[in-house]
């Protein structure tokens, strides 16, 4: 009886299936797909990946090529283990430690922005590379918000000072 009920309603699984699919159009308009968003993102992904292994695909391994991957690696130990050095410098010369400590203080200021713009932009890029080849799923969303998360501003919108009240 239901099912006579909904088809004449609905007039058959053929009609409530093309009235599934405008509704889904519709509310697409509205909000986009999430399921679809996560596949073209991986898509994406897929794409950059492979064009990132075709790159390197015919690869030589040369000496240039090994010189340049060992120089790539010596920055951070290098700064790790100079940075050690300095301290054993300090006490074992400390008159030589005090003279190179007061050369550092004369060096201008737009020198060491620049180093120091050098250094992150360095770090910085490593870190990006490894952020997007290791990417962290996000969280999945909660039905709550926590109070820090309501908007302050809601005296210009009814409707948003009374979904704040209700949260808090």
């Amino acid at each position: 009886m239901i099912r006579s009920l909904f088809g004449w309603v609905f007039g058959g699984a053929r009609e409530a299936r093309a009235l599934g699919q405008t509704v889904t159009s519709v509310a697409e308009v509205f909000r986009p797909n999430a399921t679809r968003a996560l596949e073209l993102g991986h898509d994406a992904y897929k794409a950059a990946h492979a064009s990132h292994a075709a790159e390197f695909q015919y690869g030589r391994g040369g000496w240039f090529d090994s010189a340049v991957n060992g120089l790539n690696r010596l920055p951070r130990p290098l700064l790790a283990l100079g940075t050690l050095g300095l301290f054993v410098f300090a006490m074992a010369d400390p008159d030589g430690f005090a003279i190179r400590m007061h050369a550092l203080a004369a060096v201008p200021e737009p020198l060491w922005w620049l180093l120091g713009a050098v250094v992150a932009f360095y770090f910085g890029a490593r870190e990006a590379h490894h952020l997007r080849v290791t990417k962290v799923p996000a969280p999945p969303p909660t039905e709550r918000r926590a109070r820090s998360e309501v908007p302050s501003d809601t005296g210009a919108n009814p409707a948003l000072a009374e979904w704040a009240g209700l949260k808090g």
